[in-house]
């Protein structure tokens, strides 16, 4: 589903634009002659014609200006996918998409506890800690910045099996609320609530 609505506006990759959007873009081309040629029927048909180009050519440039960075990438992110060999799955949002590959280009090269710090809060959106008990060859990654678990934790998982030593474990520990914080916010319980309604209270 959404694949089909997130993408439907996409022809050969390229955004399929509105009248309301080119028009935003579009120049007053008769501005530019003599007033005496502005209101002849020739130059008004050229300016709606270039007019309508050249807004075109103008909205394109600034999108493949976007394809460059991936925070802003919509179809190029395939491209980017290919640069960092991440499989292409369309049905991940772009945010999603997006985080899975900050998460590998912060990955390339020696891992370190900061490293996996980096790459844990580019998937979480919150801050992380990462606890390392050397004796056990494992490392914990603690997600404080935000409660519950990340939503896109399997991919997470994949990139941490991708950039960490092979001899190395890991597990993950989540923030949830506890009961004497809802106590003290004064929140009400009752017979149509569940835990799962209030566990990721903020």
């Amino acid at each position: 589903m959404y694949g089909s609505i997130k993408y439907g506006r996409e022809k050969y990759g390229k955004k399929l634009l509105t009248k309301k959007e080119v028009e935003l873009y579009r120049p007053d081309l008769l501005t530019y002659l003599p007033q005496f040629l502005r209101d002849t029927k020739e130059f008004k048909v050229l300016d709606k014609v270039l007019g309508d180009e050249l807004a075109l050519l103008s909205l394109q440039i600034e999108d493949l200006v976007k394809q460059c960075f991936i925070d802003t990438a919509t179809w190029g992110l395939t491209l980017w996918e290919k640069e960092y060999a991440v499989k292409t799955d369309i049905n991940k949002s772009y945010e999603e998409r997006r985080e899975v590959l900050k998460a590998k280009k912060r990955g390339h090269g020696t891992v370190t506890r900061n490293l996996i710090k980096e790459t844990a809060e580019a998937f979480s959106g919150g801050q992380v800690e990462v606890i390392e008990e050397f004796k056990s060859y494992c490392f914990i990654v603690k997600f404080i910045g935000v409660k519950g678990i990340p939503k896109n934790l399997a991919a997470f998982k994949d990139m941490i099996d991708t950039i960490k030593p092979a001899h190395l474990a890991y597990d993950f520990k989540y923030t949830y609320t506890i009961w004497d914080f809802l106590t003290e916010k004064g929140v009400k319980w009752d017979n149509n609530s569940s835990w799962n309604d209030f566990k990721i209270y903020e």
